[in-house]
């Protein structure tokens, strides 16, 4: 499975670093790193609605504070 965190400069501002730090630890801390594979992307054109995060094409908003919420409802519930 492939996500993809926006990195702009909106999604930037918006703590999409954070988000991409907490990813990498919840990926690693549930051994999924030959599941999962996290990358970033410079705009995805949504600003508005940024943090902006794509798992295999599907986009949704995301902010530093509901990312492990996030990542439990979406992503573990996608490999399941």
């Amino acid at each position: 499975m492939e996500i993809t965190v926006c990195i702009g400069s909106s999604c930037h501002l918006k703590g999409s670093r954070e988000v991409v730090t907490k990813l990498e630890y919840l990926i690693s801390n549930a051994h999924l790193s030959d599941k999962l594979k996290l990358n970033g992307c410079f705009c995805t054109g949504e600003c508005a609605k940024g943090v902006c995060v794509k798992i295999d094409g599907e986009l949704y908003s995301v902010s530093p504070a509901d990312t492990e919420q996030f990542f439990e409802n979406e992503v573990l519930r996608r490999l399941k």
